[in-house]
């Protein structure tokens, strides 16, 4: 068992989440205790990031080897659900922490037995059962695999929020449906319910649920002078019943919950004050100012140099006019937050932090080089090639990014850039949604005016939030663009703010601005572009492929005859025909001489 917060210890951080714990286990009428709990409350950061997680499984009896098991699963999950990225959500986090544990469990089962995988004992080896709770934000998040149980008590009702994973033959007889380290894949149950301070949760094993009642553990909470008298209370309520099972009750109290700010995420950068605006030559915090990149109406970017290391970067402070803006300055530093956990040749990221800083502002690497936007204007009909590749290297950036569960949300050619190799790098995270975030403070900015109106996706004007999907969108309106210099649906998706003004858009194929553009890439764009997103490609690397060689159960757009598509190739080789029918005319027409004109035939004597 393993316990790093006192029972019924609430912590005193104001405004953080904190609860109070009460825990009991026995071996009961069984000469081995196969359970196994434990709860991990992490400090700062990870604690806003991750949240408090409590733990209980329950080792399989036929195997001597339960106990191992359930210790193993809780260990496991404790250590490594605080180590996934801060940027997946909860959900994300755990599941894929659990899959591992499993993965492990069942090779190490296998590597014991010495047999193929489609035979053995189904309930020898590391075999048990599994349930977290995870309190983040202001929510609860349940994981489940097999019989325990979480029970929510919340004023006067009791709710049971998980589903015994047993299958029942009859006669009394039933065996465990589902458990961890049984089979190569396991799938786990997972809910999330709302949380708020004085909810309780009970978690408990199998031999104690079985013989106490919903109710009784109800009354038994709360006639409990402590939490761990609570926990004792129950366990022994089910021995008294009756119970020849191991027993364990764990019972977790929610004193406070977070506030919904991010500041012990981020740090005390939040409440530093604003950079000022900065001038070529000038020293700061230990940045030589170089000149300035950019200068707009939310931010200045300079480039500088990083007075210890030599090393050059980006140095960005918030614009005069957005200087006393908390959010604006709290959306500054979740930025370089997230840069800082990119690691993709295909999306800028940030160094760390050299030094403390006295001021508010963000630091990138710098990337030389011209915006795809730039590009954009000196190549105005590009050479196929050139879209594809250019296309090919944002799907990759933004897979990257959403395999952390990231959303870019303002993909426009203005935030991309392109090094003196042909590179090219996504910058400007700050409209990002992050899925882990998002659980702790949800986006006060709408989705739909997150990025460029020209580029969001259609879905977002409707309120729903942001997919990767609409990511895709916005990568098929740049290539789009690339090729024609226009918009698939002009100006009008911004406006287009129901579901009878979108179905009124209708996309203009590419082949009426380029006709030397193949039907079937114009076909692919059309997908990505599809105003319902359940049309649209459902990965980043079909459109890729789909733009690299024709699929034939793409249709292609209200296809146009090539005479009406005016190709330049098309009028030039009608013109040469013309041609040549005019030259063979005038070979082969007789001469006057030979034969005069009718009319000088009859003046003639």
């Amino acid at each position: 068992m393993t316990d790093v917060l006192p029972p019924n210890a609430p912590t005193a951080m104001q405004s953080r989440l904190s609860i109070s714990l009460g825990q009991y286990s026995t071996a009961g009428a069984k000469a081995e205790n196969q359970d196994f709990y434990g709860v991990l409350r992490p400090e700062g950061a990870d604690l806003a990031a991750k949240g408090i997680a409590v733990c209980i499984a329950d080792g399989i009896s036929t195997s001597d080897q339960g106990a191992a098991a359930a210790e193993t699963a809780v260990k496991s999950f404790l250590t490594d659900y605080f180590c996934t990225s801060p940027a997946w959500s909860t959900r994300s986090s755990g599941e894929r922490v659990i899959a591992a544990v499993n993965s492990w469990m069942f090779a190490q089962n296998r590597r014991a037995k010495g047999i193929p995988e489609s035979e053995g004992e189904r309930e020898q080896g590391l075999i048990c059962t599994f349930t977290a709770l995870v309190l983040k934000g202001r929510h609860a998040h349940i994981f489940h695999v097999g019989d325990a149980r979480v029970l929510h008590l919340s004023g006067s009702e009791a709710q049971v929020l998980t589903e015994a994973h047993r299958v029942y033959l009859g006669g009394g007889q039933s065996y465990l449906g589902r458990a961890i380290g049984v089979n190569h894949l396991v799938e786990v149950d997972y809910r999330q319910v709302p949380a708020a301070p004085g909810d309780i949760f009970v978690l408990t094993t199998d031999g104690v649920h079985e013989f106490v009642s919903d109710d009784a553990i109800r009354e038994l909470v709360a006639d409990g002078q402590t939490l761990d008298g609570a926990a004792w209370s129950i366990v022994e309520a089910a021995l008294a019943a009756g119970s020849d099972d191991n027993l364990t009750a764990q019972v977790v109290r929610v004193d406070q919950l977070a506030d919904g700010a991010l500041d012990d995420l981020i740090g005390h950068e939040t409440l530093l004050p604003p950079a000022p605006l900065l001038e070529a030559g000038q020293d700061f915090e230990g940045y030589r100012i170089i000149e300035t990149i950019h200068a707009g109406s939310r931010s200045h970017v300079y480039r500088a140099r990083e007075t210890e290391s030599g090393r050059f970067v980006a140095l960005k402070v918030l614009s005069t006019e957005m200087a006393q803006d908390p959010v604006a300055q709290t959306s500054l530093m979740l930025e370089e937050w997230t840069m800082r956990r990119l690691d993709h040749p295909g999306l800028l990221s940030a160094p760390p932090p050299a030094h403390a800083r006295r001021h508010a502002f963000s630091v990138s690497d710098l990337v030389e080089g011209e915006s795809l936007h730039s590009w954009m204007l000196d190549h105005p009909m590009p050479d196929l090639a050139a879209v594809r590749d250019t296309i090919r290297q944002l799907a990759s950036a933004l897979h990257a990014l959403h395999r952390r569960e990231m959303i870019h949300r303002d993909l426009r050619p203005h935030n991309v850039l392109i090094d003196g190799e042909g590179r090219l790098k996504i910058i400007d995270f700050g409209s990002v949604q992050v899925a882990g975030l998002d659980e702790l403070v949800p986006q006060a900015l709408d989705s739909a005016f997150a990025g460029t109106m020209q580029y969001s996706a259609p879905e977002l004007y409707l309120g729903y939030p942001a997919t990767p999907r609409s990511d895709l969108y916005s990568l098929g309106v740049i290539a789009y663009q690339m090729l024609t210099g226009q918009l698939p649906y002009g100006p009008r998706v911004a406006t287009a703010t129901s579901r009878a003004a979108q179905r009124k858009l209708v996309y203009t194929p590419v082949t009426q601005h380029n006709p030397d553009v193949p039907d079937w890439m114009d076909a692919a764009i059309a997908k990505a572009v599809a105003v319902d997103p359940a049309r649209r490609y459902g990965e980043l690397s079909e459109f890729v492929v789909d733009l690299a060689k024709p699929n034939q159960s793409l249709a292609s757009p209200q296809p146009v005859p090539l005479l009406q598509r005016g190709s330049v190739r098309t009028w030039q080789l009608i013109a040469a025909a013309l041609a040549a029918a005019l030259a063979l005319s005038l070979l082969t027409r007789p001469s006057e001489a030979e034969n005069p004109p009718p009319a000088q035939q009859e003046l003639q004597p």
